[in-house]
Formats: C-alpha cells, sequence, structure tokens
C-alpha cells in the first residue's frame, strides 16, 4: 500500500517500512507523527485520490533522529568587477520510518 502525503512544502511516496528524511519537524526521537492530509492511497487494484484530501485516511510515523544535511557551497561571482562572495548552509533534517497508512 502507497501513500502520497504532504509535509514541509513537498510531496512525499510512502509505504509501510520506508526511512523517509523530510524538513526539520519538532518532535522528540521516538515520538510519533500522525499525517491527516493525505492526497492519495493505492493498494491492489484501488486507487483513491482526494481532492485535495482523501477522507478518513491517516499515515504514522515514528521519529528516529535529527540532524543536518551536508554542507551546500554558495558562490556569488560578479565578473569584472572584482567581487566574488560564498556562503553555505546546513539544512535540518528529521528521520521518519512509516509505521502505518490507514485507508
Amino acid at each position: 500500500m502507497h501513500a502520497v502525503i504532504v509535509t514541509g512544502g513537498k510531496q512525499y511516496r510512502v509505504k509501510e517500512g520506508q526511512l523517509l528524511r523530510v524538513e526539520m519537524l519538532e518532535t522528540e526521537i521516538g515520538g510519533a507523527i500522525v499525517w491527516d492530509q493525505v492526497l492519495m492511497i493505492s493498494s491492489d487494484n484501488d486507487i483513491r485520490v482526494g481532492a485535495p484530501y482523501v477522507l478518513g485516511a491517516k499515515v504514522t510515523a515514528e521519529v528516529v533522529g535529527h540532524g543536518r544535511a551536508k554542507k551546500i557551497h554558495i558562490l556569488k561571482f560578479r565578473r569584472r568587477k572584482h567581487s566574488m562572495k560564498r556562503m553555505g548552509h546546513r539544512q535540518w533534517f528529521t528521520d521518519l520510518k512509516i509505521t502505518a497508512i490507514a485507508a
């Protein structure tokens, strides 16, 4: 069974037992997260698409850990102006394990 959920402004296709890395969620490690905003659920031959969400559908996940991603380097360069600016950014993330999909 697969589902499409929305979190952090992005859509993810998930299935039970899958490990997923999403934008930082303020929940402690070992805690549970439940999404009511499920866009689509598909099982064997049945596909249910919401308008905008599937009624009564829930996806449950367990928080496995938090961390920061690898550094992204940003370089702003203006040719012939003797100007260059270097920056970097590390994005916070949350690792989740999908435990249940309920239609």
